[in-house]
């Protein structure tokens, strides 16, 4: 009697947990996925600055965009798991997002391309760039797409009853507008500015 009874606890712990996870539509697990693409992006950014610049105050910056960033998408891809959801789904992209095709920027190989990221076009040309022309493609690249994170953040945190959804897009937003200054002046001392900025 005693095993059934506490069978029976944990099927309805279990059961309670899973009706409390996301729906497979919900802005939780769109956020989750997009977000998690759009960090790998930065990653590969930021692999490529690293292996090109010999200043070490960049090398540093794309340091830690790597490692915040990687660890980030682990956590997006383990929130999926435990809310026993695909990593990955068939529906568009940012279609959680209210008002996303308004400011979506350009279109890649017929999908439209997620707020700040870089175009195939632009990845190729950061691989080929040099010297201070590849870190200041790079800064302004990553400016971009921290903003378009920004965005994301925002709009889970407004959208998302979660603490940890929430508590997480707080984070991206606070983290990546801090760096989004320091890459600014990055810029400054190199006699260039910023692409025109997708934040209000």
């Amino acid at each position: 009697m005693v095993v059934a009874a506490l069978v029976g606890a944990i099927a309805a712990l279990l059961f309670a947990w899973r009706s409390d996870a996301p729906r497979d539509d919900s802005a939780d697990a769109g956020f989750a996925r997009d977000m998690a693409t759009h960090h790998a992006q930065a990653v590969e950014m930021s692999l490529v600055i690293r292996d090109k610049s010999s200043d070490e105050e960049l090398r540093t910056l794309a340091y830690d965009i790597t490692v915040t960033q990687s660890t980030q998408r682990g956590v997006f891809m383990g929130w999926l798991q435990q809310w026993g959801l695909p990593q990955a789904s068939s529906a568009p992209r940012m279609m959680w997002m209210p008002g996303h095709a308004h400011v979506e920027r350009g279109v890649e190989g017929g999908t439209p391309l997620m707020h700040g990221m870089a175009s195939d076009d632009e990845l190729r040309r950061l691989r080929v760039a040099e010297g201070t022309d590849v870190e200041i493609l790079f800064l302004q690249l990553m400016i971009r797409h921290h903003e378009g994170g920004v965005i994301m953040a925002r709009a889970v945190g407004r959208l998302s009853r979660r603490a940890e959804v929430v508590a997480m897009a707080k984070s991206i937003d606070d983290g990546q507008r801090a760096e989004i200054v320091e890459m600014t002046g990055m810029l400054s001392k190199r006699s260039a500015q910023p692409y025109a900025s997708l934040l209000e």
